[in-house]
């Protein structure tokens, strides 16, 4: 299925080693995009552990593994239907599974249950993921850990591949062997490295990191979202703090913020 309007959409996908902050960040991109006037943002939570919903407030009621798995279901007890019957239903459940509140869309890929190859249903649900995101400025991915199990899951392409890494060895190393994958597996337009939880420019001076990660800017240790996170408060509630600021420049680093957001920073 061609999508002509995807090709205008920026498709953000945020990789990492657990536990390095993908999810806050996510969130915090999706608020500051929410907020970036007038534009249409789809986030999607591709790690099984909902993360995302949580950092946004927002409940899930249904995946798209739900939907995938009560077809695979209903197939296996011959209860599919034709493809005709199967796609339309499958359009009205996953536009059904999308949560919508404070101007942004949701969409949880959640967890699969069922064994086996069932690549038809897969390309089915990928077709009509794709077809729904060519109607939005932003798609922001959460992303398990690496970006092929989003290729795999979730989208055929991606436009900003954007590694999240701290201060640890195994972080960086996981975010290069992230790169290293994509770069043989996706045709992005823009793939970089923001470092999360660094105490002073020196800190960060002291980092060994490989030019290929093609650091894109560094995200101070911030009170405000730690109690965010420890509280379960949605980000989308965040007052300005130093964290917020610094993840608006490194998407304006990106390419992702219009001339009239540079202009703030």
């Amino acid at each position: 299925m061609a999508n002509a309007g995807l090709e205008k959409t920026k498709i953000i996908a945020v990789c990492g080693k657990g536990g390095v902050g993908k999810t806050s960040i996510s969130a915090a991109m999706t608020k500051i995009l929410i907020d970036n006037g007038g534009q249409k943002v789809l986030a999607i939570d591709a790690d099984p552990a909902v993360g995302l919903a949580i950092s946004l407030g927002v409940q899930v009621r249904k995946s798209i593994d739900d939907i995938r798995n009560d077809l695979i279901g209903r197939v296996q007890k011959g209860e599919g239907g034709d493809r005709e019957e199967v796609i339309t239903r499958l359009d009205y459940e996953v536009f059904d599974a999308i949560e919508e509140q404070h101007g942004l869309a949701f969409l949880a890929i959640g967890r699969p249950e069922k064994e086996g190859c069932y690549c038809q249903v897969n390309s089915l649900l990928k077709d009509i993921m794709a077809s729904i995101a060519s109607s939005f400025d932003y798609v922001i991915i959460d992303g398990e850990a690496g970006v092929e199990q989003i290729n795999r899951r979730v989208m055929e392409r991606v436009s900003h591949l954007i590694l999240v890494s701290d201060t640890s060895a195994k972080g960086l190393h996981v975010a290069q062997t992230i790169k290293a994958v994509s770069d043989k597996a996706i045709a992005y337009q823009k793939a970089g490295l923001i470092l999360n939880r660094i105490r002073s420019e020196e800190e960060k001076d002291r980092l060994s990191i490989m030019p290929e990660l093609n650091c894109q800017g560094w995200i101070p240790e911030d009170d405000v979202i730690r109690s965010f996170d420890i509280e379960g408060r949605s980000i989308l509630e965040i007052p300005d703090c130093p964290a917020m600021g610094a993840i608006r420049e490194s998407l304006w680093r990106f390419g992702l913020l219009p001339s009239q957001e540079q202009k703030k920073l």
